[in-house]
Order: structure tokens, then C-alpha cells, then sequence
């Protein structure tokens, strides 16, 4: 993986891409999420929650919709919040390992991405009765459902190949040969393994679509997604994942010569934890910026596995500075 930043303006532009020069300068998509930081913060309910933190939260709210694309250029755009700074490492690295069926949290901890960690220490995995796992063994967790789902989980280093369901590579082969199937399903949500996983999956559902506008290049298909997610972390969570499914959709796209074309985020359950607070409302305080545009360093085509985080140049992302916020488990 490669981040390349431009130097920051002296007065940040915080406008999307336009189709037109004449046109007035579109709202920056960014406002939508913190538009509904502020509207959580204002009209949301105090819960408890699993952890024990405390929320405040909102059932339902509105989508949240990104274009994947510059709409003049098509230069690939990657929606990496810019009001703080996303952790592009862990989103990528995540995202590969997800794609490559890894259940455990060992390979992203040898990277120096913790974020599973907590998940798949001895004390949490002991909490929940997994004795017998070892220390990082997640259980069935998103890769596994993603590319053998139904399959008999026994633990992180059995070789699954061939067992199960692989969803990513049907919806590639689907979206080849019958781009208008309305089944173009990615799901992690599998009640028969919940009891297995270390925590049930938060981005559970999506749905892919592909569109043919008529001033399209060459007639190239348009690859949408959109995102069902029953519990949203406002602060940590909902970030990392908008950059994660906006970059499995430019992937997609990549492997399926299609243009990406915008990812849309459904929530459920969307909230801040209360530990959060101060830091988001610094962050509400921030103007937001140009999103970056995603370079991949691969052909047209090809697999879906085997790629790197080299193969993914982000151009310009120049965000305000980190919001240190603590990750309730």
C-alpha cells in the first residue's frame, strides 16, 4: 500500500467532484456522517450496551450514499473520512483477510493491527466458554461465512478449500456473466455458527447491483453497493467500514471490468459511545476535505485473491489529525 498526500491548502476545499464547472459546488459527502454524529448526539437515547461503556443511540437513520468515482474524470474516489485520520493500514490489511478466509487474529497482530485482539485473547475467548479455541481463533467470523459459508468450522488452521459456500467468488462469476441478477448477495449473518463466533458479525449484509447509464464509456457497467450493518459505531466503527466496502467494491469492479460506482450504508442500531463524546465533538468542529482517489496497481481482471496492500496507491488524502478513541470490547 502506497499514501501519497498533497499539502494542505490554506483553506481546505470542502466540495465533492462536480460534473459541472458551472454547477454549484456540491455539499462534501462527509457532512452525512457527521450530520448524523450531531443528530445522535442531539436526539439519540441513552443505552447500556454489551460492553458496559454506554451509548447514545439512534435506530434507523437515514443512508449514508458515496460516489466511488470522480463523475467527470472517472478516476476511482475512496470515501477515507478526512475530518480525522482512518487507519488505512488496518482497513486494508482487514479487508484482505477477510477476502483470504482468515479467522484468526494472529496474521493482522504480526502486521501491527490490533484491532482483533481484544476478541481473541485467552481471557475473552475463556468468557465465552471457548476453552478449547486458541489464543486468536475467532471462530467463524466474516471471511469464513464470506468464502465457505455452511461449512463445519473446526479452527483457525484447518484448510477449508472446497467446503462451503464461496459467496465472493459466486458474485464475481455472477456479475461476468449475468449482471442483472438481482441475487448478487454477500451475507455474514449465519445463526447456526453465532455460537461459535467471538462477536456476531456488525456489517452483515450486502447487496451488489450493477447500472448502465447512457453517456457510460464504452457501455461499461456501473458497480454499486449497498451495505446493511446492524450495529454502527459512530466514532471507530462506521469510518474503517465505509472505507472497507468502498474498497470491496472497487476491488469487485477491478476483477469484473466494471466502473465502481457509489456504496451506500444502511444502519440499524448507530451510536456513540459515551466515551466518545468529547472526541467526536472536536471532530464536529472540522471542515472537511477533498476525498483522496485509489490507484490499483493491478490489470484489469484476474483473481480476487492474492492481492497485497502494495497493489493500492491512495493519492492525496490529507486529513485533519487523529482523534485518539478508546475501542470498547
Amino acid at each position: 500500500m502506497t499514501i501519497t498526500a498533497d499539502p494542505p491548502a490554506a483553506e481546505p476545499p470542502a466540495t465533492t467532484p462536480s460534473s459541472s464547472s458551472s454547477s454549484p459546488p456540491k455539499r462534501h459527502e462527509e457532512y452525512q456522517y457527521l450530520d448524523l454524529v450531531r443528530e445522535i448526539l442531539q436526539e439519540g437515547e441513552v443505552r447500556q450496551d454489551r460492553t458496559g461503556t454506554g451509548t447514545i443511540s439512534l435506530f434507523a437513520p437515514r443512508p449514508l450514499k458515496f460516489l466511488l468515482h470522480n463523475p467527470t474524470t472517472l478516476q476511482p474516489i475512496l470515501p477515507l473520512l478526512t475530518t480525522k485520520r482512518v487507519f488505512t493500514k488496518a482497513v486494508i490489511a482487514e479487508l484482505l483477510w477477510f477476502i483470504a478466509g482468515s479467522t484468526s487474529s494472529l496474521p493482522l497482530s504480526q502486521q501491527g493491527i490490533k484491532i482483533w485482539d481484544g476478541n481473541g485473547s485467552r481471557a475473552f475467548l475463556d468468557s465465552l466458554n471457548l476453552h478449547h479455541r486458541a489464543e486468536g481463533d475467532l471462530g467463524p467470523v466474516y471471511g469464513f461465512q464470506w468464502r465457505h459459508f455452511g461449512a463445519e468450522y473446526i479452527d483457525a488452521q484447518t484448510d477449508y478449500t472446497g467446503q462451503g459456500v464461496d459467496q465472493l467468488a459466486r458474485i464475481i462469476h455472477t456479475l461476468k456473466t449475468n449482471p442483472y441478477d438481482r441475487r448478487l448477495i454477500l451475507s455474514a449473518w449465519n445463526p447456526k455458527d453465532m455460537p461459535q463466533m467471538v462477536l456476531p458479525p456488525c456489517h452483515m449484509f450486502a447487496q451488489f447491483y450493477v447500472s448502465f447509464p447512457k453517456n457510460s464509456p464504452e457501455g461499461k457497467g456501473h458497480l454499486h453497493c449497498q451495505l446493511y450493518q446492524r450495529s454502527c459505531d459512530m466514532g471507530l466503527g462506521v469510518p474503517f467500514n465505509i472505507a472497507s466496502y468502498a474498497l470491496l467494491t472497487h476491488m469487485l469492479a477491478h476483477v469484473t471490468g466494471l466502473i465502481p460506482g457509489s456504496l451506500t450504508h444502511v444502519m440499524g442500531d448507530a451510536h456513540v459511545y459515551l466515551n466518545h463524546v468529547d472526541a467526536l465533538k472536536t471532530q464536529l468542529e472540522r471542515e472537511p476535505r477533498d476525498f483522496p482517489e485509489l490507484e490499483i496497481k493491478r490489470e484489469k481482471g484476474g483473481e480476487i485473491d492474492g492481492w497485497k496492500p502494495e497493489d493500492f496507491v491512495i493519492k492525496g488524502y490529507n486529513p485533519h489529525k487523529t482523534i485518539a478513541m478508546e475501542m470498547s470490547v
